[in-house]
């Protein structure tokens, strides 16, 4: 059995220059971009009023992604902005005069020209870079690391990209991708990481993760709570999870929820980082296999590492069996509970809310956790069934089961 690992964040802060990223104005503008698509809806904040009664909470609340512009998960609201904003600055003006029905008149589209958009995906973030540039009448490659499934690939192809699964990692997709843009004569990244002298795009593509933070917020004070006391998010780059802790605080700046990392324990980088205490990232090489494809990520964004080493309180590392936990929680609720779809990316803060109040080996988890009766706990299910095959595997057959 693999455990869990967790370290509490003990780094010194940095001058915290790239919170104002993540401010209620430029996320309010992503929001009224989305609000311009005429797919767009308000995915479901669901209320798990048994399942916070069973592990002794106040009140557990489950952003559910899965409903997302028909696309099973939250992360075309990224690529649909950075989009937006590329093609914006590209033709001079604010994102804010282009709404969906201008962006994507015959007028822009002669005026903006033609590009073709490069990236590198397990299937989520590629999935929704290649519906925008569908959208926009433009070329979308997708570069997909080793082991990701024929159902995922199927998926982007539908939508008009050029797709290859290569013999790479998740990270030595990026360098590809990164590469074959830079050598296009129209060629641009959309990728949701962030090294020195790539950080504009991430940056849009952050505050577009944000508009699921506003709706949130908005539906919590909607539900009665003005502020949620926990807020569990998963990392594999970290694009989400700095844009979720950094909108919540920037929103509670003198009283912020505790906020909490979890990623993947193949490719827990940011645990790694904050472990070591120094500050520095910390790389993750090799295969990196997980069940968890969307955290299968090595190296992180170093925006939104600037942003959680400020503000996240714990860094998690979580092995495979929690998150399959998560998603059979998800999938057989108590009685009267929603069901919630929630895939292995998803599901992994279910699984590590549970483990901690029910497992009496993680009660120091719970505790570092500052978790008890009065605690409102946010959580944010990513995706919905994006491989149906091992999600099958998982709650049919009891994949990773019992702590395996």
């Amino acid at each position: 059995m693999k455990n869990a690992e967790w370290v509490l964040n003990r780094i010194r802060r940095t001058d915290d220059l790239f919170l104002e990223i993540m401010s209620y104005e430029n996320v309010a503008k992503a929001l009224n971009f989305h609000r311009s698509i005429p797919e767009y809806s308000v995915t479901p904040l669901t209320k798990l009023n048994n399942l916070a009664r069973y592990l002794g909470v106040r009140n557990i609340y489950v952003k559910d992604e899965s409903y997302r512009f028909g696309l099973n998960a939250f992360k075309v609201l990224g690529g649909s902005f950075a989009l937006g904003r590329y093609t914006a600055k590209q033709i001079g003006k604010d994102i804010s005069e282009l709404p969906y029905h201008i962006l994507t008149s015959d007028k822009i589209k002669e005026e903006f020209g033609q590009t073709t958009f490069y990236t590198a995906t397990d299937g989520n973030h590629g999935r929704g870079i290649a519906w925008a540039a569908n959208k926009l009448g433009q070329r979308c490659v997708v570069r997909m690391p080793k082991g990701t499934s024929s159902s995922r690939k199927a998926h982007i192809t539908k939508l008009g990209a050029e797709v290859t699964i290569e013999d790479l990692n998740y990270d030595d997709c990026v360098r590809l991708a990164n590469m074959e843009a830079a050598s296009s004569d129209q060629g641009i990244l959309i990728q949701d990481t962030s090294w020195e002298g790539y950080e504009e795009i991430p940056s849009w593509i952050m505050q577009g993760y944000g508009t699921l933070a506003l709706e949130t917020e908005q539906q919590l004070i909607s539900s009665g709570c003005k502020r949620p006391t926990h807020v569990l998010v998963q990392a594999g780059v970290g694009s989400l999870a700095g844009s979720i802790i950094g909108y919540f605080a920037n929103r509670f700046p003198a009283n912020p929820p505790v906020m909490a990392v979890i990623e993947a324990s193949a490719a827990n980088c940011l645990y790694r980082s904050a472990k070591t205490a120094t500050g520095k990232l910390e790389k993750v090489t090799g295969d990196l296999q997980t069940i968890m494809a969307g955290l299968s990520c090595g190296e992180a964004n170093i925006i939104s590492w600037d942003i959680l080493r400020n503000h996240a309180d714990l860094f998690i590392s979580a092995p495979d069996w929690m998150s399959a936990n998560g998603t059979r929680i998800y999938a057989a609720p108590l009685s009267n509970d929603p069901q919630i779809i929630s895939g292995e990316s998803g599901s992994v803060s279910m699984g590590v809310l549970y483990t901690a109040m029910k497992y009496t080996s993680y009660s120091r988890l719970k505790e570092d956790l500052k978790l008890d009766k009065n605690s409102e706990v946010l959580l944010i299910s990513t995706e919905g069934n994006t491989d149906p095959t091992r999600f099958r595997k998982i709650v049919w057959e009891g994949l990773y089961s019992n702590r395996k």
